[in-house]
């Protein structure tokens, strides 16, 4: 049985885009939690969860928020557990505020980051991540990649198809 996966959130707002990573993990029968938690309005809470993740049988931290987005920079200073960052997309700058400070890390805190909006991917590399010591886990990411490319190839023939 792989290890959990945690998914934090900065806000309830956030659970639509959160979901995708839900589904993901969910398909691939990888356990999880899912909290809201505040690097700015409950920066306690946050410190503490990723201190004791690993302790809890967390393999990986999932870290969504927007603007700031400094949730999963919190997360990683406080566990040497892998910390994903999902830049979350705000009204201001289209996301672009989040990704630059989910991304922009000093040396020693490393983050992960997928793209704005990203919940699936920071899902598929977490999976990736525990896979490293789960073969159950690898043979089904592996049957998954091969699935996408005969989805990919079967478009092309489908469109080869119209355009004769």
């Amino acid at each position: 049985m792989s290890k959990r996966v945690a998914i934090i959130m900065g806000s309830k707002s956030d659970l639509p885009v959160v979901s995708k990573a839900v589904d993901v993990l969910k398909s691939l029968e990888i356990p999880w939690e899912i909290h809201v938690m505040s690097a700015h309005r409950t920066p306690a809470a946050a410190c503490t969860f990723a201190a004791s993740a690993r302790e809890k049988d967390f393999g990986v931290l999932i870290a969504a928020a927007g603007m700031a987005a400094h949730l999963a920079g919190v997360l990683a200073a406080h566990t040497t557990l892998p910390v994903i960052g999902i830049p979350v997309k705000s009204a201001n700058l289209d996301g672009l505020d989040a990704l630059l400070a989910t991304v922009q890390m000093p040396k020693g805190v490393p983050v992960a980051t997928v793209a704005i909006d990203g919940a699936a991917n920071a899902a598929y590399l977490a999976a990736q991540i525990l896979a490293v010591a789960d073969e159950n886990l690898a043979e089904k990411l592996s049957a998954l990649k091969v699935k996408m490319t005969e989805e990919v190839m079967e478009a092309d023939r489908r469109l080869q198809g119209e355009l004769s």
